[in-house]
């Protein structure tokens, strides 16, 4: 899978909802009841995080919900690529990119989402036939303003900015046009995933899918 078709498939996804829930899942028993509610108020994408040992689980459970599409974050090698590929992951989202990284995805034809976070290396991916990024730490690397200034000079590059994005200042990365979408953990709190809250994340969800229209 070349870098074009990654990112044909990767903004295609993207675009299904202005939100993509970025997930930290603790407990596999979190998982199916957690992706049947972000699912059910209108946020299909759903990037699970490669952050606790039950991850690669959750995504084996999360990939059987009908109408979920999911993806593994925090990609980082290409052991981690192989891993998402085979749990069932449809696409990757890592915080940067590597030659094995992007190597890796290219093997297991798994869609990949790079990080970057400044000209140069939105310049570096899009050389390679990335133009579907995920411009990261958002808030950190300048927040809406400099997402916007790297358009300016580079229109070809869409962007879903994540690290900090929160339902205040989404809609200011969600009205550039450069932005597809963003990424955001706020739909899925630990406080409402300990108490099994699933009616209060898919409110969440609901109006997080709303952003943006």
């Amino acid at each position: 899978m070349t870098p074009k078709e990654q990112s044909a498939a990767t903004r295609e996804i993207a675009a299904r909802a202005p939100i993509i829930p970025v997930l930290v899942i603790d407990d596999l028993a979190h998982a199916r009841p957690l992706a049947e509610a972000l699912v059910a108020g209108g946020l299909p994408a759903l990037e699970v995080t490669l952050r606790t040992p039950c991850a690669l689980d959750a995504i084996r459970a999360m990939a059987a919900v009908p109408g979920g599409i999911v993806g593994a974050g925090t990609l980082l090698t290409p052991e981690d690529v192989r891993a998402a590929k085979a749990a069932g992951a449809r696409f990757g989202v890592s915080p940067g990119a590597t030659p094995r990284l992007i190597a890796a995805c290219a093997a297991e034809g798994l869609p990949l989402l790079p990080g970057a976070a400044t000209a140069t290396e939105v310049m570096v991916l899009f050389e390679q036939g990335y133009d579907m990024l995920k411009f990261f730490p958002a808030e950190a690397a300048g927040g809406a303003p400099a997402l916007k200034a790297i358009g300016a000079p580079i229109p070809q590059v869409a962007f879903c900015p994540t690290g900090g994005v929160t339902p205040a200042n989404a809609p200011g990365y969600l009205s550039l046009p450069n932005v597809v979408c963003a990424g955001g953990s706020w739909v899925a709190p630990r406080d409402r995933l300990a108490a099994g809250d699933w009616a209060g994340i898919e409110a969440l969800a609901r109006a997080a899918a709303s952003l943006g229209r």
